[in-house]
């Protein structure tokens, strides 16, 4: 935690207690941490919100470069760009948050050795009327969540 918040300046929300810090970017989208009573950063996720702009926008972590996995993806991509850098998820499901309709793509890492995240969980919204899902939640982990 203390090198995240190095790079990414103090958190919008920090919360010791429960182990969850949270950052605002400048257009409402949100980078979450989970961290264990060491410090460690056990997750990691970023969100598409409505959320309100930040007070002191020139200090959020807007500032910072784009948030991205290590491979590029984004959120706002193309739903189909998941599986273009990443292949076939392990699995896939229909999910919701705040009501809407989402399909859940899992992958799971824990060939690739304990140096990465094991697991990553992209939400993305569900194709419709021709236009292509996008990504709108991704999260990174050390274990299953």
């Amino acid at each position: 935690m203390a090198e995240a918040q190095a790079f990414w300046r103090i958190p919008t929300k920090n919360d010791p207690e429960n182990h969850l810090a949270k950052w605002l970017t400048c257009d409402g989208d949100e980078l979450n941490v989970d961290f264990d009573e060491n410090g460690i950063i056990q997750s990691v996720w970023t969100s598409k919100t409505n959320a309100h702009r930040p007070r002191g926008c020139v200090e959020s972590i807007a500032m910072a470069p784009d948030l991205s996995t290590g491979l590029g993806l984004r959120l706002g991509d193309a739903a189909a760009r998941v599986e273009q850098l990443y292949g076939q998820p392990d699995s896939r499901s229909p999910s919701t948050k705040d009501g809407q309709q989402l399909e859940l793509l899992y992958y799971a890492f824990d060939w690739a050795g304990p140096d990465v995240p094991q697991l990553m969980e992209v939400l993305c919204t569900v194709e419709k009327d021709g236009k292509p899902g996008r990504v709108v939640e991704i999260t990174l982990a050390v274990s299953s969540l």
